[in-house]
């Protein structure tokens, strides 16, 4: 499996953007992205930070549900 790449919270929002999410809201530290589905709603927060830790990362792969490629 190759390593993630060290990514700030604007290069994950913006590949998230790519992917059909928008922003909804900014509050202080945390960007707040969502995108509706047939049936429901995908909310992640997403940090905004110079750089993010690997655990929020991948818990941000997650919630998302987009590849772990585009993130390598």
């Amino acid at each position: 499996m190759v390593k993630l790449r060290v990514l700030s919270g604007k290069e994950v929002c913006s590949i998230l953007s790519a992917k059909g999410f928008e922003e909804i809201r900014s509050r202080s530290s945390h960007v707040i992205m969502q995108k509706k589905i047939k049936g429901s709603t995908i909310t992640v927060p997403v940090p905004d930070h110079k750089e993010l830790k690997k655990g929020t990362l991948l818990s941000i792969i997650r919630q998302s549900g987009i590849d772990r490629k585009l993130f390598e």
